[in-house]
This record gives C-alpha cells, structure tokens and sequence, in this order.
C-alpha cells in the first residue's frame, strides 16, 4: 500500500473531529470566532512538530522562497475563508449534509490541480471521482424521496452555494499547499510538508487576528475564554493537517482529496451518533456511492 493512502485516512478522521468539534464551538463563538480557533490553537502545535523533526531526525528545515510564499498566501487565504463558509453553513443545513456540499472540492480540485501544477488524472481515476461526485449529489438532496425538483433545488439554495464556495477554496488551498511543499524541493515529503504546514497557520493566525480585533473584537476574548475546549480543535486540526499536507506532497491533490471523502463515512456516524440527526434513505444511498468511488480510486 502507497504512504500517501493511509495518511490520508489519518487526516480525514482527523478532519472530521476537528469539524464536530468547530460545530459544538458555533454556539459559543461566531462564525470567525468557531473558525480562527483551528490556527491560534493549532500553530502552537504544529511548530512542536516541526521542532520534534529538526530535533530527532536528521532531515534539514528548507528555506523559503519566493513561490513558496506566494502558494502559502494563497492557499492560507482560499482555506480561511473556505473553514468559515463551512461552519456558516451548519446554520443552514445539518452537519453530514452541510460537510458534503463542501466535498465538491474532489472535482475541484483535480481541475485546478491540471491548470495550475500540470497533474495528470487518469482515466480510471476520472470515473471514481466521478461516482462519488454522484454520491455527494444524492446526498445533498433535502428529502428522503427522490424528485428532480427536490434535486434540483437542492442545488441552487442558499447552502448549495455555499457549499459550492466552500468546495472551490478548500480546491485552491489544497493545490496551493501541494505547490508550496513542492516549492521547497530536497527528498521526502514530511518536513516540506510540516515547513509549509507551520507557515500556514502562523500566517492565518495573524490574517484572522487582525480581522477579528478590527471587525469583531470581543470576539478574541471569548476565544481565549473557550480555551479549554477550543485546544481541541487545534489539535485535531493540526493532526489532520499533517496528514493532508504530507499525502498532498506526496500525491496528486485530486487523488488524495478523491481518497479523503472516506470522511463523509467518519461524518454520517458522529451527525448520528453525537448530534443526532438522522439519515434518510437518499442520503445512505449517496454514502455507499462514495465508498464504492473510493474502492475504485483504490483499486485504480
């Protein structure tokens, strides 16, 4: 089995605490409040990891350049505004069906990973993106019934274009962030990845600190306030990251965000679980869809 297949699976596990998480944060903390804990709480984190590299092993901590800091800037901005969309999208729709919106970014992705890094997506990974792009469709209808009335307009609401928004930028930021590693060339994807990882979040802690102290500035306070649940979210958050930004330096980012929908799988059981929402019948039949698009990206 290819390294990049079981990180992947790390970071969408990962992902998908660190979003419950953000969800559960919503009532205490605005929508910038619930999104700017991901990087205060998790740079901390993801500077002790690069720390822990250069400490014990012998692999050197690149030098950034000028590429580098544009993809980091890029990419930083697209996933900021990305993680906020997301979590004002809770307000409109439960969490399994709001997270597979933003799923959209599997397609996303592979197009501007093709106009911007030159990647290649075969044939056959083409048609698994393919089925689970159908799975996110039948997923996203508000009714247990299907009507291509009920499909159809599940597609041109408010929460659709959202999701829609959200797939787009989290697409951008996860190219981005694959071009940044690459950027930094030497061997290995751990420590371009964990370099890149730790200038990203430094750089969204400063961006939305400086957004929340101009446009929200009590905010900040309640921030700190939730500490004691909100460090949480920082370090899934960084977890999840450095599966993504490992496997995304070592893969294509289509591929490796095709794989990560495994975590609408890991979001369908805590929606049921811990927020109790239910899954109708649709809904279920979209889920099975996106594993079998996932088996054939495996089996590719």
């Amino acid at each position: 089995m290819e390294a990049w297949i079981p990180i992947t699976i790390f970071a969408a596990f990962f992902q998908n605490v660190r979003t419950a998480l953000q969800k559960s944060l919503k009532g205490r903390l605005s929508t910038g409040g619930a999104t700017y804990v991901r990087f205060l709480y998790g740079a901390p984190f993801a500077l002790l990891y690069i720390i822990g590299i250069d400490q014990f092993t012998d692999l050197a901590v690149p030098a950034p350049n000028s590429e580098f800091a544009i993809f980091v800037v890029i990419g930083g901005l697209a996933q900021i505004l990305a993680t906020g969309l997301l979590v004002a999208l809770f307000s409109l729709k439960n969490f399994a069906v709001g997270t597979s919106y933003s799923k959209t970014e599997t397609v996303q992705a592979a197009i501007f990973g093709i106009v911007i890094l030159g990647d290649h997506v075969g044939l056959g990974a083409t048609f698994a993106i393919a089925v689970s792009f159908v799975g996110i469709l039948l997923i996203s209808m508000s009714s247990s019934v299907f009507s291509i009335h009920d499909f159809l307009s599940g597609w041109t609401s408010k929460a659709a274009g959202y999701g829609l928004l959200s797939g787009a930028l989290f697409g951008i930021s996860a190219v981005s962030y694959r071009a940044a590693a690459l950027a930094l060339g030497g061997e290995g994807a751990m420590v371009p990845a964990a370099f890149t990882l730790v200038c990203v979040l430094f750089f969204q802690t400063i961006v939305m600190s400086l957004y929340l102290l101009i446009r929200e500035p009590g905010e900040l306070t309640r921030v700190l306030v939730n500490w004691r649940f909100a460090i949480w979210v920082g370090l899934s958050g960084m977890l999840g990251s450095v599966g993504w930004f490992t496997a995304m330096t070592l893969q294509n980012a289509a591929y490796v965000r095709a794989l990560g929908q495994v975590e609408l799988v890991f979001t369908f059981i805590a929606s049921y679980f811990f927020f109790k929402e239910k899954t109708n019948r649709i809904e279920a039949a979209g889920i099975l869809l996106i594993v079998f698009g996932i088996l054939l990206l495996l089996l590719d």
